[in-house]
């Protein structure tokens, strides 16, 4: 069995919704010798998430947006956790409910998602911020 593990910073993504699958397949070349195996994703930060999804629309992505901020909005006055500001407490809220990891299959040493699918950053502050990614991908060789 292979197992290879790296930490890659990804660039600092604005609020939102970013496609990050392109950059991952780039960062982590070692994906290519496993025949089958499972890539698992783990973001480093409590105020940003991951998740997998459309990936051709973008409005989606902006749908996205637009629903979590609804679902969970700022300034509310029973926020006690407000040190950053005041998306601080929302940013953590949002991560909670999508997650700090994605599984992915890997099939002859590429992702085996879906035609339409695509691994989300979900950035949950106002300021663009540098985000770390560990990445473990595991399976039989090539």
């Amino acid at each position: 069995m292979n197992i290879f593990q790296k930490t890659i910073s990804l660039p600092p993504f604005g609020r939102g919704f970013h496609l990050i699958t392109s950059i991952i397949q780039r960062e982590f070349p070692e994906l290519r010798n496993i025949r089958v195996g499972l890539l698992h994703i783990f973001i480093k930060h409590t105020s940003a998430s991951l998740t997998i999804n459309e990936n051709a629309d973008p409005t989606v992505r902006r749908d996205f947006e637009s629903h979590f901020n609804k679902m969970i909005p700022a300034n509310m006055p029973y926020y006690q956790h407000n040190d950053e500001g005041p998306d601080d407490m929302p940013a953590h809220l949002k991560s909670s409910v999508l997650g700090s990891s994605v599984t992915i299959p890997i099939t002859d040493g590429r992702l085996n998602l879906g035609t339409w699918q695509g691994i989300y950053l979900c950035e949950h502050r106002d300021h663009p911020t540098s985000r770390k990614l560990v990445l473990t991908a595991y399976g039989l060789p090539k």
